[in-house]
């Protein structure tokens, strides 16, 4: 019998993720938060600058959480929950309600999801944009 491992997403690699979001939003003049969990939903790292509104914790927290419960970046799923959309009627009654707005990406390592990274306080484009670009400096 044979057994597929993988690398699971280390602190280390959440720590290069943040550090990639943080270098891209300073650069973009944009005070923003990064949440990085790994594959079971557990809290890797978190950074909030001081000058980030409170609540934008809370948004990439919900924003990763939301891009790993459905393993797709949260930018592709803002149709899927308008009337008609996909996800139009789906329950928020999760261990943390999923939030559909740009920002959250899914980190997949050798095929498989590891984690997921969310980024709050930009503008939902910004925040896509750092994310994303965090998660292809990881690869």
């Amino acid at each position: 019998m044979s057994t597929t491992t993988f690398d699971p997403l280390t602190t280390e690699d959440a720590e290069l993720l943040i550090a990639t979001v943080r270098r891209a939003a300073e650069d973009a003049g944009v005070t923003v938060s990064v949440t990085v969990l790994d594959a079971g939903g557990h809290l890797l790292a978190f950074r909030r600058d001081d000058r980030a509104v409170l609540i934008s914790g809370e948004t990439s927290t919900r924003k990763a959480y939301t891009a790993l419960q459905l393993d797709a970046p949260t930018a592709d799923l803002v149709d899927a929950v308008q009337p008609g959309g996909l996800f139009h009627t789906l329950p928020t009654a999760l261990d943390r309600p999923l939030l559909f707005i740009a920002g959250g990406v899914p980190v997949h390592r050798d095929g498989r999801l590891i984690g997921a990274i969310g980024v709050g306080g930009g503008a939902p484009e910004q925040d896509h944009g750092f994310a994303t670009e965090a998660v292809t400096a990881l690869v």
